[in-house]
């Protein structure tokens, strides 16, 4: 069977580290006809816009994309091309595995994680109130109606969270849990500040937790975890959380699996999904075959799994755990701390992935 896949390289080092997704995807030998689209810094260039309207198209019609890392030009209309992307297709769970792979740079072990964080909401919602505007001084005046200070040089970001939105996340992080052998859930929340935002989605968490009586619940403080996760990652299984509480959280997990380098990302909507990796576009690397591709490979592997190749998918993350084990061929990221140490660049890497997946094919 041939998939059809919107293909975005992304801006930065995004077509570098797609170029080796790409190779070690079909490495595998399942059949892709890659529709090519660009977002982000490439797209103004070329169309004016950042995010052009045949983007949306593509993936609205494949169903599926596989996307660089991209920039969102300065001054150009759009907090940013990632949130304008995931919300314009509804795109709610993002989707952040956390694995340790042997050979990996941490010190810790066992550790295996899933962040989802609800896409859509929150702080990153884009409503804002700029200093000093007429809009600024109408909501001041709202507060002070209930007795509240606020001073008169103030910004506002608002912090929106719904039942809506709440509940539907949760619903996907014990979905996922049920159907990847998750044995607990953990839902992550200021909820004892901040009462009528976190503090809904808390209510939100406990009401769809009562439906999984098969999964093991908990809820936590965000400053909590941050710590728990440090002291004893392993206790955790997976973890949903709004969208910026998820932002942070996903980060900190990559840096006790090895860092940025091996952490993949999809984001996904009730019948699209987009692949990505969790890292940023690092224009100051870009065409220095340098980065780590194998988040950005890694993130392939989840598009493998949600396409139904669950063996190929296997196959291409057994590949790369093989390469990181073996240390050989492995970017400067994966060693850090060595002095001298051998790496090599990124289509190399991908070159080493090939080799291991064509010798588990004889």
């Amino acid at each position: 069977m041939a998939y059809h896949v919107t293909l975005i390289p992304g801006d930065g080092v995004g077509p570098e580290v797609t170029e080796a997704a790409k190779r070690v995807l079909e490495a595998t030998g399942v059949t892709f006809h890659w529709d090519l689209a660009h977002l982000g810094d490439g797209a103004q260039e070329l169309f004016g816009t950042p995010l052009p309207d045949y983007v949306f198209e593509s993936i609205r019609k494949n169903k599926v994309a596989l996307k660089g890392p991209v920039t969102t030009p300065v001054g150009s209309g759009f907090r940013s091309v990632n949130v304008a992307l995931r919300k314009k297709l509804d795109l709610y769970a993002c989707l952040r595995p956390c694995k340790i792979y042997p050979g990996a740079p941490t010190p810790f072990k066992d550790v295996d994680i899933v962040v989802v964080r609800e896409n859509t909401e929150d702080v990153y919602s884009g409503i804002e109130f700029e200093k000093g505007t007429r809009e600024a001084a109408r909501l001041i005046e709202l507060v002070s109606e209930t007795g509240q200070a606020v001073r008169e040089d103030s910004g506002f970001s608002l912090k929106v969270i719904s039942e809506t939105a709440s509940r539907r996340i949760v619903k996907f992080a014990f979905d996922y849990a049920r159907t990847h052998h998750g044995k607990k859930v953990t839902a992550v929340h200021k909820a004892n500040i901040m009462k009528f935002s976190d503090g809904l989605f808390l209510a939100m968490a406990r009401e769809v937790a009562r439906g999984y009586p098969d999964i093991e619940f908990e809820d936590t403080i965000v400053d909590n975890l941050a710590m728990q996760l440090v002291k004893r990652p392993q206790q955790f299984d997976v973890i949903v959380a709004p969208n910026l509480y998820g932002d942070i959280i996903s980060d900190l997990c990559a840096g006790l699996v090895g860092g940025l380098g091996v952490a993949p990302g999809a984001n996904l909507g009730d019948d699209i999904a987009v692949f990505e990796p969790t890292h940023g576009s690092a224009p100051r690397y870009k065409g220095q075959n340098k980065v780590n591709p194998m988040a950005m490979m890694l993130s392939g592997v989840m598009m493998l799994r949600y396409l139904g190749e669950t063996k190929n998918a296997d196959g291409l993350e057994e590949a790369i755990a093989e390469v990181i084990a073996e240390g050989k061929n492995v970017t400067y990221d994966m060693k850090p701390g060595i002095a001298n140490a051998q790496v090599v660049g990124t289509s190399q890497v991908a070159d080493a992935v090939i080799e291991k997946l064509e010798a588990s094919n004889t």
